[in-house]
């Protein structure tokens, strides 16, 4: 009976009161493998966080938090960016040529990233009021989820930028950012600017803990 392939393995650790771990070769290469993925993925996002803020949280005005969205929104805005959908240059250049893998990847890296904490002034309580009576009588919270946080291609809406929703929803209602649902631009429509002012004042200072 021939006797079974001796499978290659690295000694890791032993010694006194402790254990020998082996790790055979492939499970080494495996986790080589994955690290050098990470490392790549790692270096195609960083260059994001130099408008998008570090760890994806901006700090620049108008321009929105990634970190904590939806990796399927997420990767839909790069798509539309990549295939000039939407244009605006700094970010055609800087997805122009990724595949659909390195998308995907970048989308997955993003949405792993830590959610933007609520801005801490705690907000106007007379704004925050009307914001929460919008978006109950808008039912935003059907599509968004109750507490904002996002799900499939609708955008993570707590604690994002406050002068970036006001100019998104301004954007959405007169048409100036086109969409691949027309929804946005139905919901907006009866809704007057201050009123867009109110709701982006509410999601700005809204943990994705709270329920309005």
């Amino acid at each position: 009976m021939a006797a079974e392939p001796k499978q290659e393995a690295i000694e890791i650790g032993g010694g006194r009161d402790r254990p020998r771990l082996f790790l055979p070769l492939g499970v080494i290469a495996a986790f080589a493998l994955l690290a050098g993925a990470a490392a790549a993925i790692e270096e195609k996002v960083a260059p994001c966080f130099s408008c998008h803020g570090e760890r994806g949280v901006s700090q620049v005005p108008e321009t929105p938090t990634l970190a904590g969205q939806p990796a399927y929104f997420l990767l839909i805005e790069i798509f539309q960016f990549r295939e000039r959908l939407r244009q605006i240059p700094i970010m055609n250049e800087a997805v122009k040529g990724l595949s659909n893998d390195e998308m995907k990847a970048m989308a997955d890296y993003l949405a792993g990233l830590a959610p933007p904490r609520p801005l801490a002034d705690g907000g106007d309580r007379t704004r925050l009021e009307r914001g929460r009576a919008l978006v109950a009588a808008h039912h935003c919270g059907f599509c968004h989820n109750p507490d904002f946080s996002g799900r499939e291609q609708m955008p993570r809406l707590a604690g994002q930028r406050e002068d970036y929703l006001r100019k998104a929803l301004r954007d959405y209602k007169s048409g100036a950012r086109p969409g691949y649902d027309p929804m946005m631009a139905m919901v907006l429509y009866p809704v007057s600017e201050t009123d867009i002012d109110d709701l982006a004042h509410l999601l700005a200072h809204l943990p994705a803990s709270d329920r309005p």
